[in-house]
C-alpha cells in the first residue's frame, strides 16, 4: 500500500510596502474587497467597508488587475514632504499617474517608472504594475510599486 498523496499549500506571495503589493515575477497590487457588498478599496481602509450604504467592518485581501489606463498624470517637480525619502543626494523630478482599474472600478495613484516624462504619457494609455527600488539604506532595499507604460506614447 502506498502512502497517501499530500498537497502542500502554495507559499504566500512576498509582500512589499506594508502589504500593498506582491513581489512576484508578475506583481499585483493587493486591494481589499468587502464580502457583503463587493466594494473594492486600495489601500485597505482603516474602518471597514468604505461604502456608506454598507454596515460591514470586514475587508478581505484581493489581488487587483495588473494593468489599467491612465486617468490623469503630472510630474513631481517639488520634493514631497516626509515620510518621503529622497533616493539620491538631490531631488529628481518624477511622474505620478492616477490609473483606472476598470474591473475594480477604482483609481490608484502611484509613481511612474524612472525615465518616463509627462511627454511620454497620455490619458487612456495602458500601464502595468511593476516593483522598483524606492531607496536603499543600511537596513534594506526598500521597494515600491510603480506604473510602467505598456507602450511609450510618442
Amino acid at each position: 500500500m502506498s502512502a497517501p498523496e499530500t498537497s502542500m499549500p502554495a507559499p504566500a506571495p512576498a509582500l512589499g510596502a506594508d502589504g500593498w503589493f506582491t513581489t512576484d515575477p508578475e506583481p499585483a497590487l493587493v486591494g481589499h474587497r468587502c464580502p457583503q457588498c463587493a466594494t473594492v478599496a486600495f489601500p485597505r481602509p482603516p474602518l471597514g467597508c468604505p461604502n456608506p450604504a454598507c454596515p460591514s467592518d470586514e475587508m478581505e485581501p484581493t489581488p487587483l488587475s495588473r494593468r489599467g489606463r491612465i486617468w490623469s498624470y503630472t510630474d513631481a517637480r517639488y520634493e514631497p514632504p516626509p515620510p518621503y525619502v529622497r533616493p539620491t543626494d538631490e531631488h529628481v523630478p518624477f511622474c505620478i499617474a492616477a490609473v483606472e482599474l476598470p474591473a475594480e472600478r477604482i483609481v490608484v495613484l502611484g509613481q511612474v517608472v524612472a525615465g518616463v516624462s509627462v511627454d511620454d504619457l497620455t490619458v487612456g494609455q495602458e500601464v502595468e504594475v511593476v516593483v522598483d527600488t524606492l531607496f536603499v539604506d543600511d537596513e534594506a532595499e526598500h521597494q515600491i510599486f510603480k506604473w510602467q507604460p505598456v507602450e511609450v506614447a510618442r
